[in-house]
């Protein structure tokens, strides 16, 4: 048996020496380095590129602008965006800054000095335009539309209406409402965007670059140099984190174009501030919650007015928000329901994923509310949880029945007991001005894509000897973004064909020898990647069986089929599985200050089945430190469209000192009848309730409710004055 071990991660020596190579580590001989101009205008119409002073510089080899690219669009979901920005051409898009991390243009030169030198000498002629930079600016009457697809400002507009809201607040007999913001998030991935493409052997344009979906990679490119998919190949060496902002295009496509035009090796390394401005961020959101309910704390009604910050592009904004619009009124069962949300176009940095993918947004929504119920009916917050609670067979807010599976109730109770919830939970005083407080908070969240959007992992198993299995070969697409998935593949694949992971050799990540195996976000990739690899696993082994030596297997994995939503009601059976976790967070704040410090936490995770115990506690941790970080420290600050916070100096990620004294991980492991050996995703859960409960214990200590986030001292502090 190998699934359930702590294996040591297969790629932990290399990381730890610094032999791992991550895509800024890579050379080759040869090779040039490019630059990228960003247009540093929030919105602006493109009069004219002048290029040739830097054109002329000795060792500049190719500027390349929009005009450049063959088909000049690209997007995740929609081709909205520009590859780059240039004077109006061809797209209806075309020839407007809409943001400050626009790429203007790329220049690619015999060294990173002359191509850095060559890029302030070239002249961009503007014609400012109007910024908007808030949900309220876009949604004004009379506003400019900022975008051809998008009228009134508005990419995607979501109903449910879910049995008779104004008829439940009838019957309810306490009602609470509130008003609601969040704050964008960086990634702040490890090695901010970086890649090496060069032509390989056999004339594909080949692209060395951190992603998270390997193949949506390769089918943009090409999309954009319009290359059939076979001259494109996308290889990912060490990630080191990605957190949903390498699902969207950053230097592929251009680094692509560049080889392409030039015919040899072309790198390109970008500065954390180029980072920051040239990535999407999480969404900020902006709600107003009513919530009903009888004195006995049953839920009987909830009303949801939600927008998110889209910036200018879709990117993945209308699946962000999608999940939630689902997810805004928290794991529980409530009959009547009315939500209306929308994404709203601005010249913000753009938004798209980020771990939880709309869902820490919409369950800070969710849980303070909840943790407002509580207070107001003065009834325990657990309590009030599980009475509620979402179980097998319960009807969720589009009218589908929750997958069997559902271990909310259990998760919850899992939470309280490892963290003695119902001992001394009342602010302590611990000096005349330090006060401490316990809160809880839980949630749920999807695995997989949703909506009808189509699923599937594929693999490919070899194995080789003669009478026994001396050898077999994993053929995966997957990305291990730092989570350690390869690791997971190892041990499923042990566990499946039923031999020692010593004999077992991964291919993997590159889209020349392995079919697509989807991305890396959603929770969705362990669960995926098993029921492609236990699939592969027994289709090769039948082989093996029937004496086919070398035998060689491909398996696609598909799970069962999700509906979008209906546009008047929201109907739909829109996720395949769930994940489910509950955690309870000790603060300790100082009353004059406003400083917050987390001193423990506890979280609870349905893990399904844990692959490798010690992984998985890793991610708690890190969702855990992810979460404080959104809810307590970064404050992404932007001023007419202009980033203001674009390095770590201003823009303050947590550090070792801002992480809680302890945190407890707690392992669920209910297995999941949807996912191949029980397994179930749960890479995202640990961060969705950390707001919510940090929030929670903050009014326990202070007697104050933080409906903004991040809970910066200087927030707390006014409000404590």
């Amino acid at each position: 048996m190998s699934v359930g071990l702590s294996l040591p991660r297969i790629d932990a020596r290399a990381k730890v020496t610094g032999s791992a190579a991550y895509p800024g580590d890579l050379a080759m001989p040869g090779m040039a380095h490019a630059k990228v101009l960003f247009a540093r205008r929030p919105h602006a119409r493109v009069i004219a590129i002048d290029t040739r002073e830097a054109a002329n510089l000795p060792g500049v080899l190719g500027i390349f602008t929009g005009a450049d690219v063959p088909n000049n669009e690209y997007g995740l979901v929609l081709f909205d965006a520009p590859v780059m920005v240039g004077v109006a051409g061809g797209k209806v898009f075309d020839g407007v800054v809409r943001h400050v991390g626009e790429k203007m243009a790329l220049i690619v030169a015999e060294t990173e000095r002359i191509a850095e030198r060559a890029r302030e000498l070239i002249h961009i002629e503007y014609e400012d335009l109007p910024v908007i930079d808030s949900i309220e600016a876009a949604l004004a009457p009379g506003a400019p539309q900022l975008h051809p697809h998008y009228p009134g400002n508005v990419i995607h507009p979501y109903k449910i209406r879910h049995g008779d809201a104004a008829a439940g607040f009838a019957q309810a007999e306490v009602i609470i409402e509130g008003e609601y913001r969040t704050g964008a998030q960086e990634h702040a991935y490890l090695q901010p965007e970086a890649g090496l493409a060069y032509i390989d052997e056999q004339g594909r344009i080949t692209v060395q670059v951190a992603g998270q979906w390997a193949h949506e990679d390769q089918e943009q490119i090409a999309h954009a140099l319009r290359l059939p998919l076979e001259r494109v190949r996308v290889i990912y060496p060490a990630i080191g984190g990605a957190f949903g902002g390498r699902e969207d295009m950053s230097v592929q496509i251009v680094l692509a174009l560049a080889v392409q035009r030039l015919g040899r090796p072309v790198k390109i390394i970008w500065t954390r501030e180029e980072s920051i401005i040239g990535h999407h961020k999480r969404h900020p959101a902006w709600a107003r919650a009513k919530l009903g309910a009888l004195r006995d704390g049953t839920l009987v009604a909830a009303q949801i007015q939600l927008y998110t910050d889209a910036g200018p592009y879709n990117y993945t904004s209308n699946k962000v928000l999608g999940n939630a619009t689902v997810t805004c009124v928290g794991p529980y069962v409530i009959p009547n329901v009315t939500i209306d949300s929308a994404a709203v176009v601005t010249n913000n940095v753009p938004s798209g994923a980020f771990r939880g993918f709309g869902s820490p947004q919409a369950l800070f929504i969710a849980e303070t509310q909840m943790n407002k119920l509580a207070d107001a009916l003065g009834m325990d917050p657990v309590a009030l949880r599980r009475k509620n609670a979402l179980r097998d067979g319960s009807i969720t807010v589009n009218g589908s029945v929750i997958p069997d599976g559902c271990s909310m109730v259990e998760v919850i109770n899992a939470c309280a007991a490892a963290a003695d919830w119902g001992a001394a939970q009342e602010a302590l005083p611990v000096k005349g001005y330090i006060k401490r407080g316990r809160g809880f908070a839980a949630g749920h969240k999807n695995i997989g894509f949703s909506f009808g959007a189509p699923e599937r992992c594929e693999a490919t198993i070899e194995l080789h000897g003669a009478t026994q299995i001396e050898r077999a070969v994993v053929f995966h697409a997957g990305a291990d973004c730092g989570q350690g998935a390869h690791t997971a593949f190892l041990q499923i694949a042990a566990e499946a064909l039923g031999i020692p992971t010593d004999k077992i050799e991964l291919r993997l990540s590159d889209t020349s020898t392995s079919g697509s195996s989807g991305s890396a976000s959603a929770s969705r990739l362990t669960f995926m990647a098993a029921g492609s690899i236990v699939g592969a696993a027994a289709a090769v082994l039948k082989k093996w069986q029937e004496e086919e030596r070398p035998a060689r297997a491909d398996f696609v994995y598909r799970p069962r089929a999700t509906t979008a939503m209906d546009p008047e009601t929201g109907e739909s059976d829109p996720n395949i599985t769930y994940g489910y976790v509950a955690e309870v967070a000790d603060v300790e704040v100082d009353t004059e200050t406003g400083q917050v410090r987390v001193l423990n936490l506890v979280c609870a995770d349905d893990v399904g089945r844990a692959v490798n115990p010690q992984q998985v506690v890793g991610q708690i941790e890190g969702g855990v430190a992810q979460g404080l970080g959104w809810a307590t420290l970064e404050h992404f600050v932007s001023k007419g469209g202009r980033p203001l916070t674009t390095r770590f100096s201003t823009y303050l990620i947590p550090s070792v000192y801002d992480v809680p004294d302890n945190v407890d991980s707690v392992l669920v492991e209910i297995s999941d009848p949807h996912g191949a050996l029980g397994i179930r995703g749960m890479a995202e859960m640990p961060l969705l309730p950390v707001a919510p409960a940090v929030v929670a214990a903050i009014h326990a200590a202070t007697g104050l409710w933080m409906d903004e986030l991040p809970v910066t001292a200087e927030r707390l502090r006014a409000k404590l004055k």
